[in-house]
């Protein structure tokens, strides 16, 4: 990339991403699952830690923004089996979390909090249990929206190529054929081979692409963006399982033999304590924990930065001074703006890494003995 279209990258998204967080500070004092304590003067005291936590965690609504003391929000299906029933009703049933309906809430304490419990009151007591939830919450409605915006653009330009056979790329094509050439020659071909490469293709590309998107619609404050998706546990560690499993049913026995009775290793090593087949054992699960716990962490941090310095107005304005807090924020917007250009960048790289790491694991599966 010359500095001329470097240049013009930075004039488009700049702008875009100020307004973007903008945006995200309207909402800053509300939050579905937290209470806001008062001051001496009535007025809402601002909680850093609360307002981060509630904005990277997963909802049963889609929060946009507060006014006049009124949270403006997308209500979404809760879906719940409990004792034997079923229940279907949309999450405005709870209010924000303030509310119960047929004896169900969003717990705000315990082991248990920010999720749906059942409580019971008998005999002077209280029965708290957790029915099975099938609800479409912020995360599941934004992944379902990635998938969506995925599958057009792809169907889209795989119409296209149909359309414009033998003819240079053009609109879409231009962008995505330069960065599926990128996979498969220097992701698949370099970590798998030339011979074998081709049946991990599908998912390699699909994983990239997808990490990409959600990664990117997570930079995003308004629906269907601003999920923290590619910072949950649970979506990475889907991804991160389907690699293990593609890895394990592809393996031959090279990588088995590698694993249990390790080339080149001390006979001491191996009998009568099997140090080095255990060590190769648990690395075998490790491998994706790593990717796992890699992509949650890269994505959850840099959100929590951004969200950090956007608090720090906030911060000034309640502790020190309303005009400190003016005084700081042009600062604190700037540098802002740096850690979402930083995001843009990360979006791309984790991506990357993902997909450059699960390339390896199934290079390695199938290496023939020398």
């Amino acid at each position: 990339m010359n500095k001329v279209t470097l240049s013009k990258t930075l004039k488009i998204f700049t702008p875009i991403l100020l307004i973007s967080i903008l945006l995200q500070v309207n909402p800053l004092y509300a939050s579905e699952n937290s209470e806001s304590a008062n001051n001496d003067s009535g007025e809402e005291e601002f909680n850093a830690g609360k307002m981060i936590l509630d904005h990277i965690v997963d909802h049963y609504s889609w929060h946009v923004m507060t006014i006049d003391g009124k949270e403006v929000a997308i209500n979404l299906p809760v879906i719940l089996y409990h004792k034997g029933q079923w229940h279907f009703f949309m999450s405005s049933r709870f209010d924000h979390g303030h509310s119960s309906y047929k004896g169900f809430k969003i717990a705000k304490e315990g082991p248990n909090n920010g999720k749906i419990v059942h409580v019971t009151h008998k005999n002077g007591g209280k029965k708290v249990e957790r029915p099975l939830d099938l609800s479409i919450t912020k995360n599941v409605a934004s992944l379902f929206s990635a998938a969506i915006i995925a599958l057009l653009i792809f169907l889209s330009v795989a119409k296209r190529y149909k359309q414009r056979t033998y003819k240079a790329p053009k609109g879409l094509q231009s962008f995505l054929e330069p960065v599926i050439l990128f996979i498969r020659d220097e992701v698949a071909i370099a970590a798998i081979g030339k011979e074998k490469y081709h049946k991990f293709m599908p998912y390699l590309l699909t994983l990239f692409f997808f990490i990409f998107l959600m990664n990117l619609m997570g930079l995003v404050p308004i629906p269907p963006g601003g999920a923290n998706l590619t910072g949950n546990l649970a979506v990475t560690g889907v991804m991160a399982l389907f690699t293990l499993i593609i890895t394990l049913t592809s393996s031959n026995k090279n990588y088995w033999r590698h694993t249990f009775n390790t080339p080149g290793i001390p006979i001491l090593l191996k009998l009568p304590i099997p140090i080095i087949p255990v060590i190769e054992l648990v690395g075998i699960f490790t491998k994706p924990f790593v990717l796992m716990v890699r992509l949650f962490a890269n994505i959850t941090a840099g959100h929590i930065v951004l969200l950090s310095f956007v608090s720090i107005i906030f911060i000034f304005t309640n502790n020190i001074d309303p005009i400190a807090g003016l005084a700081v924020s042009p600062v604190s917007l700037l540098f802002g703006v740096f850690i979402s250009l930083l995001e843009l960048l990360v979006a791309f790289i984790q991506a990357y890494v993902f997909v450059l790491l699960s390339a390896l694991y199934f290079g390695m599966a199938m290496e023939e003995e020398h």
